[in-house]
C-alpha cells in the first residue's frame, strides 16, 4: 500500500471514529458526562421523575405531552393570539406544566429544544408551589413570530433566553433555524446565575443582589411577593418545563449536574 494510501484511510478511520465519539444518542450521558456528575433528568422514554402542576404535583400528566422517537413535545390546545384550533386537535393539548419530582439548589442544567413558528415555553427554575403564588425565575424559549416577543418591560425581556420579564438576553442571533435543535443551559451556584444559548453566555445575574431586587420592583412579579419576602430567592426549587397552552416545543437531552 502506498503512504499516501494509508495516511488516507487512517485519516478516513480517524474521522470515522471521532464522528462516532460526536454523534452520541440522543438523551445518553457520555462516560465523561457521568464522571463529572451528570444526570439525566428525562430518560427518553417515560414521565418518570416529573409530575403535573395542574395536577397538584402529584403525578404525571395525562395529557399535552407526546413522548416520540426519543422526543418530548408539549402539544397546544389553542392557537396564537386564542386562535381556535381544530377540536381533536386541541382536545390532545391542556396538560400544563411538567415539574421535576426533585428540588435543586446548586446545578448547572441542559435542555436541548426545538422551536416551531410563533412557539412559546420556558424552563423554570427554583419552582415552589408555597413561594410567590407559585411563580419562579424563567430561561424564555420564544420564536420571534410569537406576539410576546415585543411585550415587557421594554419590548425585550420576553425574547429567547431572556430573564422571562426581567433580564433581556439579546440572543436571537444565536438562535439556530426552525426545525434545528438548540441547547439552553442555566447555572446557578450560590447567588450567582447564568443563562447561555447554544454555547454563549448571554446573561448572568445575581440573586439577592440590590439591583437583581430593584428588577424585580419592575417587574410583573413584585405583586407576587408578600411583606418581608423578596421574589427569586427561594434557596431551592423545582425545575419546570412550560405549557403555554398556544405552542409546539419539543425538547431532548435535558440532563442536570449538581454543583
Amino acid at each position: 500500500m502506498k503512504t499516501t494510501h494509508f495516511i488516507s484511510l487512517a485519516a478516513a478511520l480517524f474521522g470515522a471514529a471521532c464522528l462516532s465519539v460526536r454523534a452520541e444518542a440522543p438523551n445518553t450521558l457520555t462516560d465523561a458526562e457521568k464522571a463529572a456528575g451528570w444526570q439525566l433528568l428525562w430518560d427518553g422514554k417515560t414521565l418518570n421523575g416529573w409530575v403535573g402542576e395542574k395536577n397538584g404535583c402529584k403525578t404525571p400528566p395525562t395529557k399535552g405531552w407526546k413522548i416520540e422517537d426519543g422526543v418530548l413535545t408539549v402539544l397546544p390546545r389553542s392557537g396564537v393570539r386564542g386562535k381556535k384550533l381544530p377540536k381533536e386537535q386541541a382536545a390532545l393539548g391542556g396538560g400544563g406544566d411538567l415539574v421535576t419530582v426533585k428540588d435543586y439548589r446548586d446545578f448547572e442544567l441542559s435542555v436541548d429544544f426545538r422551536l416551531t413558528k410563533a412557539a412559546n415555553s420556558g424552563i423554570k427554575y427554583f419552582y415552589n408551589q408555597k413561594l410567590f403564588k407559585g411563580t419562579c425565575e424563567e430561561y424564555q424559549i420564544l420564536h420571534e413570530a410569537h406576539p410576546d416577543s415585543t411585550k415587557g418591560r421594554d419590548g425585550k425581556c420576553r425574547r429567547v433566553a431572556s430573564l422571562y420579564d426581567m433580564i433581556p438576553a439579546n440572543a436571537e442571533p444565536y438562535v439556530k433555524p426552525l426545525g434545528e435543535w438548540n441547547t439552553a443551559k442555566i447555572v446557578s451556584k450560590g447567588t450567582h446565575v447564568e443563562h447561555w444559548l447554544n454555547g454563549r453566555k448571554v446573561i448572568e445575574y445575581e440573586r439577592g443582589s440590590e439591583e437583581f431586587r430593584a428588577i424585580v420592583a419592575k417587574s410583573k412579579y413584585v405583586k407576587n411577593q408578600k411583606p418581608g419576602e423578596h421574589w427569586g430567592e427561594a434557596p431551592t426549587g423545582r425545575i419546570k418545563l412550560q405549557d403555554h397552552t398556544d405552542s409546539t416545543v419539543s425538547f431532548r437531552n435535558i440532563k442536570i449536574r449538581e454543583l
